[in-house]
């Protein structure tokens, strides 16, 4: 079985000099490891803030003689590229030294995991993960039968990391005339892993949305867009008691994200 040789962090192409595949697997012949359902944390992208995250990562093999390990990588890099040799960037795990926790449901076939520990501030031997790590990641996917075959699927799938995100809504004055004019402001911001603070996200379309009383949906009212730091601030015409919230549809590299509703007494 062909094994990894750096650390759970997201390394520069920089770093691969010297590094070359284990000379014992270097004449494998790849055999057919069926591979199946991948997913990330139940399929979800991967919203990191400021502290630390672990995830899991799962999928199903099945080999005629069973199946001993596997392993998944995140990473970026050229297509056609071999994500344990040539990529720009790429997110491996730490856990028992690189194998994956598989458990049998029959001879053939076992559903294989892999946690992978994620930390803005994290400093140990690598790079630390930065904004521009926000963004889509292909996902390398190998499976080893216990014939010590293997298949590898360079980019199986692929998957998002995002910066984890925060919405506000405040709308005044409380309470106010029917027919006053009603102002909501608020602030769409999220995690800057580059500085570990929560910065506002500029130049972003934001929904504005209202609630009557007594219901349970929203209607949408009109489209905003984010200041130079983030804030959003608008006015309408107040008309009936209900919520006014903002409404962030997100980005690729920022999740969407919805303000708690603030009620607002039309008198």
């Amino acid at each position: 079985m062909r094994k990894r040789a750096a650390l759970a962090v997201l390394s520069t192409v920089t770093a691969l000099t010297g590094f070359v595949v284990p000379g014992a697997y270097a004449g494998e012949t790849q055999t057919d490891v069926q591979i199946s359902d991948v997913s990330f944390d139940g399929g979800k992208n991967i919203v990191v803030g400021l502290d630390s995250k672990t995830i899991t990562v799962s999928g199903t093999f099945t080999h005629p003689s069973g199946i001993q390990d596997a392993d998944f990588v995140l990473w970026r890099g050229p297509e056609g590229a071999n994500p344990y040799e040539a990529y720009d960037d790429r997110i491996v795990s730490q856990q028992f030294h690189y194998h994956a926790d598989c458990v049998a449901s029959s001879a053939t076939t076992s559903t294989c995991s892999q946690t992978i520990f994620l930390e803005p501030d994290w400093r140990y031997g690598g790079t630390a993960l930065a904004n521009a790590h926000a963004g889509t990641w292909k996902v390398s996917v190998q499976g080893v039968a216990d014939d010590d075959s293997w298949t590898q699927a360079a980019s199986y799938t692929t998957t998002r990391l995002q910066r984890y995100s925060k919405l506000t809504a405040n709308a005044g004055p409380e309470p106010v005339a029917k027919g006053a004019t009603l102002t909501v402001t608020g602030k769409l911001t999220r995690a800057d892993w580059d500085n570990l603070a929560y910065r506002g996200y500029t130049n972003q379309p934001v929904k504005l949305q209202f609630r009557k009383a007594g219901t349970t949906t929203y209607t949408t009212v009109k489209t905003v867009y984010t200041s130079s730091t983030g804030s959003l601030t608008t006015t309408v015409p107040a008309s009936e008691d209900g919520y006014w919230r903002w409404n962030f549809a997100g980005t690729s590299t920022t999740p969407a994200v919805k303000a708690t509703g603030d009620f607002v007494d039309v008198q």
